[in-house]
């Protein structure tokens, strides 16, 4: 038998650590404690803030802890009923470059790394998963981006939807991320966010609690 009333949404979050020219990684900060920073603002009706897990900037190095943490939350879910509740994996990634946050909808099947990730892995124009076919092929999240950077808009964030998450690690997980989600009816969304020096720590975290706000509403 399904649950009663309104359904739940489980939220999980991944963010990074550093990388090549990154010595800092918001992201990792952001999910370490983003947990705490919830409690203290009080999560909406409805939200459950599950795993928070920050990953090394690793491509197939990292898979095994990433595909670890994507079964986590299916486990048991798949065959039953509907109504017991969505899940959700937002991944944070940081773009040092960017002076805004940004709401990917798609990623490619496409590694061209511009530097070695943390495990030495330097691929150039290599299919994340070569059955899917070649690299042009893209994977889109089924969650709706435009209505979510229009929401985080309106609370007077700087933020915009973006088609491109690049080449390297924050594409391959989404990648990975966006096809396991397809295949476990469930759903993925990455957001890139800049550095800390060019948006504060503090407008960043509440940035993140907005996002999961927004997705939580949206139910």
């Amino acid at each position: 038998m399904g649950s009663e009333g309104p359904s739940v949404i489980t939220i999980h979050v991944t963010g990074f650590k550093k990388f090549h020219g990154v010595s800092e990684n918001p992201t990792e900060k952001i999910v370490r404690n983003l947990k705490e920073f919830m409690e203290k603002k009080g999560l909406p009706k409805g939200l459950v803030l599950g795993n928070c897990k920050v990953l090394e900037t690793a491509g197939q190095g990292a898979l095994g802890p990433l595909y670890k943490l994507l079964e986590s939350s299916v486990t048991g879910r798949d065959n039953e009923s509907s109504n017991v509740g969505q899940v959700i994996w937002i991944h944070f990634g940081v773009n040092s470059g960017a002076t805004k946050f940004a709401v990917e909808n798609r990623a490619f099947n496409e590694a061209t790394f511009r530097c070695p990730d943390e495990l030495g892995w330097k691929p150039q124009r290599l299919p994340i998963v070569p059955s899917d076919g070649g690299i042009s092929r893209m994977c889109e999240t089924s969650l709706p981006v435009n209505e979510i950077v229009h929401g985080l808009a309106k609370l007077g964030y700087d933020v915009i939807p973006s088609d491109d998450a690049g080449r390297f690690v924050c594409n391959y997980v989404y990648y990975h991320s966006l096809r396991f989600a397809e295949q476990h009816r469930i759903k993925s969304l990455f957001v890139h966010v800049p550095l800390f020096l060019t948006i504060d720590e503090e407008t960043q975290m509440r940035f993140a609690a907005s996002v999961l706000e927004i997705l939580a509403s949206l139910h």
